[in-house]
């Protein structure tokens, strides 16, 4: 069975990358009629907040990206030991003690050299007594996984065919000096004891997967099919990882983007299908496939996703934003006319206020001097009521009839005298609504 996973960091909120990477594996999960895990990675014990635990439970509740366990990665320490004793019984873990500093200055030696900064293994050679001295001079060192050096290969579902040289990758630190287990061989034992089939995720963990291979075939698991997803940039193809902080989930749901909009346009950028506004989740479950994504960075607009907000608000019966009709002040009897004008003319639900505000408290007519008597004629003819959608053309047959003012000499002088604004709503659907407000007092 078809088995996916998310395991973001509780060290803040989920973003519009992290977003890319939990909707990929909950589709290709969905569609499998598989299991999509949320797994915590919360290893980090000083970073790791049950805040944001709790806020990324409900982004991902908030888009409709339901979960059929969680896992938490903190539970599972005593796995991760048993995995890291396997490996040193194996000969494939090691103790290393140098310093950041001492790292820096052997990368840089290298590269002076003109060879790629990898680390070269010195604590290999390091004695019983050697390291015990170590400890007690730095306490204790990092586990490194001790890399075969030789191809690893395997069939990318987005970049096709990767070979990459071990060689040329430094043994991985797998567990910190203060004990702290990372995720690299965390990712490795869940993946595995949890029968995860997918793995999607940023094309910045290409290296890292090539390593986490090697590590599932040394404990004997066996490999899910991974696929790497571009990474995105800003709309001008600059890099868009010091504008994430401002591009959180919560942030966007403030500024009123609506879920249907924001997984519309992550299902599909990037890939060589249109950007299209789906109806629902069915729709992007059926239309999703991994393959037809590319490598190439990828741009991200926020501004791209107003238009599919709008669009879809305007899909909505009353049902679906009564709570935000009721939030802006309109009376109940009035909402279902109140929302049949405000739907085409918003962008997010934040506008219903202001467009509430407009037709409860009218606003100052704007009246050009030569249009004075033309309008004072025109309010002469407008019938008593009650008016109804057929009423603004009539009103507008009879003032045409008599003026002989046709086309937008006609209508604007009218709309502007009503409204205050040179555009806005269908005039057939404001004008009755219009009347009721004024008919309550």
């Amino acid at each position: 069975m078809t088995t996916t996973r998310f395991a973001p960091s509780p060290t803040g909120f989920i973003h519009v990358g992290n977003l890319r990477t939990a909707l990929m594996n909950y589709l290709i999960a969905r569609k499998a009629g598989g299991t999509f895990i949320l797994r915590i990675d919360d290893t980090d014990p000083e970073r790791s907040k049950e805040e944001y635990v709790d806020a990324i439970k409900q982004d991902m509740e908030w888009l409709g990206l339901h979960w059929d366990r969680v896992e938490r990665q903190s539970d599972r320490l005593d796995r991760y030991a048993e995995a890291a004793d396997k490996l040193r019984d194996m000969g494939r873990f090691y103790e290393a003690f140098e310093t950041p500093t001492e790292l820096d200055l052997k990368r840089k030696k290298q590269l002076n050299m003109g060879k790629p900064p990898v680390y070269d293994r010195a604590a290999l050679n390091l004695s019983e007594a050697e390291k015990e001295a170590l400890r007690v001079e730095r306490g204790n060192g990092v586990w490194r996984f001790k890399l075969d050096h030789e191809r690893i290969e395997w069939t990318d579902g987005i970049l096709g065919d990767i070979s990459i040289d071990a060689a040329s990758v430094s043994d991985p630190v797998l567990i910190r000096g203060d004990g702290q287990v990372l995720y690299t061989i965390a990712s490795v034992v869940d993946d595995t004891e949890m029968g995860v089939t997918d793995v999607v995720r940023g094309s910045d963990h290409v290296t890292n997967t090539a390593t986490q291979i090697q590590i599932i075939e040394a404990l004997g698991g066996t490999c899910p099919r991974f696929a790497h997803h571009s990474l995105l940039t800003g709309p001008q193809g600059e890099a868009l990882s010091k504008r994430l902080g401002t591009l959180a989930l919560r942030d966007l749901r403030e500024q009123g983007v609506q879920p249907m909009a924001l997984l519309s346009l992550m299902a599909r950028l990037g890939s060589s299908d249109p950007v299209e506004l789906r109806s629902d989740m069915a729709e992007l479950i059926e239309g999703f496939d991994v393959n037809r994504f590319g490598a190439a960075p990828t741009k991200f607009d926020v501004q791209d996703l107003f238009p599919l907000t709008a669009k879809h608000l305007q899909s909505l019966p009353l049902s679906d934003v009564s709570d935000a009709v009721t939030e802006a002040g309109v009376p109940a009897d009035l909402a279902e006319p109140f929302w049949a004008m405000a739907r085409e003319n918003i962008t997010t639900l934040g506008d219903l206020k202001g467009w509430w505000e407009l037709c409860r408290d009218g606003a100052e007519p704007l009246i050009a001097d030569e249009d004075r008597e033309f309008i004072a004629e025109a309010m002469a003819l407008l019938p008593e009521g009650p008016f109804d959608g057929n009423t603004w053309g009539m009103w507008t047959s009879a003032v045409k009839e008599a003026t002989g003012r046709k086309g937008k000499g006609l209508f604007m002088p009218l709309r502007k005298a009503l409204t205050g604004m040179e555009r806005g709503p269908e005039m057939a659907t404001l004008l009755p609504l219009l009347q009721m407000i004024r008919a309550r007092g």
